[in-house]
């Protein structure tokens, strides 16, 4: 229970006991709750979204929703996504890279960037609302926990990129086993969409193509500075989530 706590924490800005004390081997050990991190947001994004599309217009209902990702998270993610693209798409060498990455300013193709996810990931969520309450529902719910599997995934299996840093803990404690234990925790967390045959699948499907896109992501940044690293975790689960979105939406219509 302490190692769910310790990344609720720190993955969000909720907290049940607030913990004021890091030690690595609890970072470590947090790796394999990632998922259920993600279904307490995807839980709370849904109850939100369903109630907001009840009371106003859908364009309003998947601006509520992607906002609420965002302040639940407190950003964490977004920021990795800005910090990941300035560095990786500089066309320096692999410390400069680096350094851009770990500097707090965001830059011109970060934002670009960020811009484009929240475009399209408002634009997803709207096309869902119309569609259907029940599947903008399952979506909101599904992707979350999704993305934060494939951070588990990244964690495990590409290199650390840095001497040090945060994401340093993760990638020490994170095996082979852990990112079994957490694929086997986001199928039980996914189970409640077997109301619907489509639902599943198309979490199934969303899964599938969340990890393409992780894998992707992560070779192209081990390709460019040796492996991985925290702002490339976040950037990974932005762009994750993003796909699974995109993949119910793309589901939903093909029903």
């Amino acid at each position: 229970m302490n190692s769910f706590l310790i990344g609720l924490q720190f993955l969000t800005r909720l907290f049940v006991v607030k913990q004021t004390v890091w030690t690595e081997q609890g970072f470590g050990k947090s790796v394999k709750y990632f998922p259920a991190v993600g279904a307490v947001l995807g839980l709370i994004c849904a109850g939100v979204v369903v109630a907001v599309n009840q009371l106003c217009l859908p364009l309003f209902t998947g601006a509520i929703g992607f906002a609420t990702l965002i302040i639940l998270t407190g950003g964490i993610h977004c920021d990795g996504l800005m910090d990941s693209v300035d560095g990786l798409f500089s066309g320096r060498e692999r410390e400069k890279i680096l350094l851009i990455m770990k500097d707090s300013r965001a830059g011109s193709f970060g934002v670009v960037a960020m811009i484009l996810v929240a475009v399209l990931e408002v634009s997803t969520l709207t096309e869902l609302a119309q569609l259907s309450t029940w599947w903008l529902c399952a979506a909101i719910y599904s992707a979350p926990i999704i993305a934060r599997l494939m951070m588990v995934v990244t964690i495990g299996a590409f290199p650390y990129a840095r001497a040090d840093g945060m994401g340093k803990a993760f990638a020490k404690f994170t095996t082979r086993r852990t990112i079994l234990f957490a694929a086997g925790e986001t199928l039980l967390l996914l189970l409640p969409l077997v109301v619907s045959e489509m639902f599943f699948l198309s979490a199934a499907v969303a899964s599938v193509v969340a990890l393409i896109v992780a894998w992707k992501f992560a070779s192209f940044s081990t390709e460019k500075i040796g492996g991985v690293t925290g702002d490339i975790y976040g950037a990974i689960t932005t762009l994750a989530e993003l796909s699974a979105l995109i993949t119910f939406l793309l589901m939903a219509a093909l029903q």
